[in-house]
């Protein structure tokens, strides 16, 4: 039971840390866009 229970954790984790990821990516994206729009 135990074994099964830290799988998920660590999935849980992974999740967690995949998510942040692409979240600090669009960020970056989208002041990278504001930065370099040359409508102004």
């Amino acid at each position: 039971m135990s074994k099964k229970l830290l799988v998920v954790a660590a999935a849980a984790i992974g999740g967690l840390l995949a998510y942040k990821k692409v979240n600090a990516d669009r960020g970056e994206r989208d002041l990278w866009a504001e930065a370099t729009d040359s409508s102004r």
